[in-house]
């Protein structure tokens, strides 16, 4: 784990380029990987893991809970799966989640219907501040114990359910707590519904992907509503899969590739899943050259290649049903409504609240420091985007917020205005990217280290 305080100064445009690259492996699915193979019978194969410090926590925790882990190479992993209800470790054992919200909502879902578990879990300051409330409601429903009571932030102590029982639970958009919730039931009594109402909620599916690739314990029936049915105290099979590289950290290369004159870009084996792409069905809408290509299916998930040409936006509107799967790309989506001219509009962003920092108003924050005037609500942003920028004179300036993707929208807000930079503490980039700055080297990003 990064610990060295990182300060990265920026202090000149980026140059067109015309380049192939491969960005950092999906967060969501390496995750995913190693706790659904921790609970699986049997050894199974994780490649192209994701090396990030969200992903090394995965492993530190699960380790403590009795897994054994052996990495075989760079991005390959063997876990020896414990099946359904063997996790174990002494009472009172505390998992440290760090910065991972993911993480610590999967690994309390997968330990709440876990006989005789008596753990603390915990995060690093950013993530002990967000609230847990509709995850511990959640768990509660299945028999676990949170101490202290009525308390809604890490650190936690939870007691697993000696008896779990299967519920139904009508689901929003968070595939976090839906995730939970399926782990939570995979080691309950009977069956458990989950009611999507795809209305008014929708979610990633790369957990209910995975899972009915590696059992029979899912049943998905998709209308109107999606339900899915999962059978409880189902054996899960061992499994291989190769993680496709993550949408989300190809966003950034793609909004940079956008906003940069006379540039082309093509990022290989990156992730498609339809609830992912949100933020590339956007821009496409308003007129940005994005193509996919060599598409093809490997491991239930969708994964092509990306296409990205330099484009002449128009002004962004993307309402509150683009959320589910735009949720991690609305920072940098603000950056290229900034960048274009007139008044660009992000409904249903309110969930923005809770993440690794509160987003919209941190971006509000960055925007005004190059001169663009942008308004949040509880659950609006408008931002009045111009597309000249001048950079004399004015400079980005963030420190203390422990939110990688807002480190990231912020070097590429930069390098495209020429405004100079100075991000301290930009470590935090590598719970998501550890890669971020090599690549954006190797686009001919010029930056500082201190």
């Amino acid at each position: 784990m990064a610990s060295k305080k990182l300060i990265i100064n920026l202090n000149s445009k980026l140059p067109k380029f015309n380049k192939t690259i491969h960005c950092d492996s999906d967060k969501s699915i390496s995750i995913r990987s190693f706790i659904i193979g921790a609970i699986s019978n049997g050894i199974s194969t994780v490649s192209n893991a994701l090396e990030s410090e969200d992903v090394l926590a995965s492993i530190n925790c699960l380790r403590k809970l009795g897994v054994v882990i052996k990495k075989k190479k760079i991005g390959t992993y063997e876990i020896y799966g414990k099946g359904l209800g063997s996790l174990y470790c002494k009472k009172k054992t505390i998992l440290n989640c760090e910065n991972s919200g993911t993480l610590s909502r999967l690994l309390i879902g997968c330990c709440a219907t876990n006989p005789n578990l008596d753990i603390i879990v915990k995060g690093d300051n950013s993530l002990n501040k967000r609230s847990m409330k509709e995850l511990i409601v959640l768990m509660e429903s299945f028999g676990a114990t949170f101490y202290p009571k009525n308390k809604n932030y890490f650190p936690l102590r939870l007691i697993s359910s000696e008896i779990p029982l299967g519920i139904s639970y009508k689901a929003n958009e968070s595939a976090q707590l839906k995730s939970s919730c399926i782990l939570s039931a995979l080691n309950s009594y009977g069956n458990s519904k989950i009611i999507i109402d795809k209305k008014i909620a929708s979610s990633r599916d790369h957990t209910e992907n995975m899972l009915s690739s590696n059992s029979k314990s899912l049943k998905i029936k998709d209308g109107r509503k999606k339900i899915i049915t999962i059978f409880g105290k189902r054996n899960l099979d061992s499994f291989k899969i190769n993680v496709p590289n993550d949408p989300s950290s190809a966003a950034f290369f793609t909004a940079l590739t956008i906003l940069n004159k006379n540039s082309k870009l093509k990022i290989k084996n990156v992730g498609l899943n339809k609830t992912r792409i949100g933020f590339y069905e956007l821009l496409k809408k308003h007129n940005a050259k994005i193509n996919f290509k060599n598409l093809r299916t490997r491991n239930g998930e969708k994964i092509g290649d990306i296409y990205i040409q330099s484009s002449k936006l128009k002004p962004i509107k993307a309402n509150r049903q683009f959320y589910p799967k735009t949720t991690d790309e609305y920072l940098i989506l603000s950056c290229c409504a900034a960048l274009t001219k007139g008044m660009s509009v992000f409904e249903g962003i309110g969930p923005l609240a809770n993440k690794e920092s509160s987003r919209a108003h941190e971006m509000k924050k960055i925007l005004k420091q190059v001169g663009i005037k942008c308004i949040v609500t509880k659950d609006k942003m408008k931002i009045y985007g111009s597309s000249k920028i001048k950079s004399k004179g004015k400079k980005i300036i963030l420190k203390n917020i422990k939110d990688h993707r807002l480190f990231m929208s912020s070097f590429v807000l930069s390098l495209i205005t020429g405004v100079k930079a100075k991000l301290f503490g930009f470590e935090t980039v590598f719970t998501s990217s550890p890669n971020f700055l090599k690549i954006m080297r190797f686009l001919g990003a010029r930056y500082e280290k201190n």
